[in-house]
């Protein structure tokens, strides 16, 4: 569709969050099709959008089922029929997150991550201790591994500690998953990819020959998901290519018509005086758009139709756009598409969506938002 908002009158109040569904449908099918061509199960990350429409999409389309960030997203995607769910990171599981987690299993497939022995034994004592010794079913565990991005995660050759512990505490070890966070530069996603390989592989190794049965060796990021090496990962969780943003554009995993968000917006000033820049006011700042700068961003998002333009501040409900000496600006009352840098930021600041279908605007609840434990 890539249609340019039209006047005030002609459509919501702004900042407004808008989905194109075309373009949304387009990178769902995408993503599904070429995870099954390189024979890897698609295990997509919710928290980029944090709506269940839009997660049942992605397991209609073929995912294997949902990736979430926190107990309270994995509640929602339950409460809305996905039945088979990850939190991809380690737990420090409390005595009423225990009692939430086995709630899960009861209703779910559930797995989450642990990342040191201490955690996994304490996670395990905590579920016992919840079930009260009914039995029932009990959420998988995988071992998070270190490949490269130093975040969470055990070097890979002390896997086998940690996942031995998740055994000794009654723990069903499904597996081994990383996070290569650090494909999110230039040039670095086949780096990250090899890296995410090698990582996995090694501790894979080691839980196997200690007997372990390793069904599931998870990675991929959206910039390094369509590299991964074979052999290695079985299951991606890519999660922002749903939407795209202004840093995959600057990466060069996606283009400009791949991109389904975008937050339309009101130039609400302008100046063009020989005081200042060139320069036009939007009313949409870091509390719609996320205020994420990687150092070699070139702004703070782009604008869709105007790639020459750049975001150069952000202020809490405004955003500054620079132009060139031989463009003209927008007049004042138009309306403009913003990329945002990190779309993952953006649902989480809205209540809802609107999902532009080609004919009409509709709304879409973001019924994760906020659920951050």
């Amino acid at each position: 569709m890539n249609h340019t908002p039209g006047p005030a009158l002609e459509g919501p109040e702004t900042p407004a969050v808008v989905v194109d569904l075309e373009v949304l449908r387009r990178n769902v099918r995408r993503m599904a099709d070429a995870a099954a061509s390189a024979g890897l199960a698609l295990r997509p990350h919710a928290k980029t959008h944090k709506i269940p429409e839009i997660g049942r999409l992605q397991v209609e389309a073929g995912a294997a089922g949902l990736t979430v960030a926190t107990v309270g997203e994995a509640e929602v995607f339950a409460e809305h029929g996905i039945e088979v769910l990850f939190i991809a990171y380690p737990l420090w599981v409390t005595e009423r997150m225990a009692r939430r987690l086995l709630d899960l299993a009861g209703r779910v497939r559930l797995s989450f991550g642990v990342d040191s022995a201490e955690g996994a034994a304490h996670a395990a004592r905590r579920l016992a201790a919840a079930s009260g010794g009914a039995g029932g079913a009990l959420p998988e565990v995988l071992v998070e591994v270190d490949s490269g991005h130093h975040r969470s995660g055990v070097a890979p050759g002390h896997a086998l500690a940690v996942a031995e512990a998740a055994r000794a505490g009654g723990l069903e070890v499904a597996g081994v998953f990383t996070f290569p966070g650090h494909s999110y530069g230039p040039g670095a996603a086949a780096g990250a990819a090899h890296s995410e390989h090698e990582a996995l592989t090694e501790a894979a190794s080691l839980l196997e020959e200690a007997g372990f049965e390793v069904r599931r060796r998870s990675g991929g990021s959206t910039p390094s998901a369509l590299l991964t090496e074979p052999g290695g990962a079985t299951e991606i969780r890519p999660g922002v290519y749903v939407f795209g943003d202004a840093q995959q554009l600057e990466l060069g995993r996606c283009a400009a018509e791949d991109v389904a968000l975008t937050v339309w917006s009101t130039v609400v000033s302008r100046h063009e005086s020989p005081e200042g820049p060139r320069r036009t006011v939007l009313d949409a700042g870091s509390k719609v758009l996320g205020g994420d700068r990687p150092g070699w961003a070139s702004g703070y998002g782009r604008l869709a139709d105007h790639p020459e333009a750049r975001i150069e501040a952000l202020s809490e409900h405004h955003a500054t756009v620079v132009w060139p000496e031989d463009r003209e600006l927008p007049p004042l009352g138009s309306r403009l598409r913003v990329i945002p840098n990190h779309v993952c930021l953006v649902p989480n600041l809205v209540d809802e969506v609107l999902v532009d279908d080609g004919a009409s605007l509709r709304a879409w609840r973001v019924a994760a938002r906020g659920r951050n434990s």
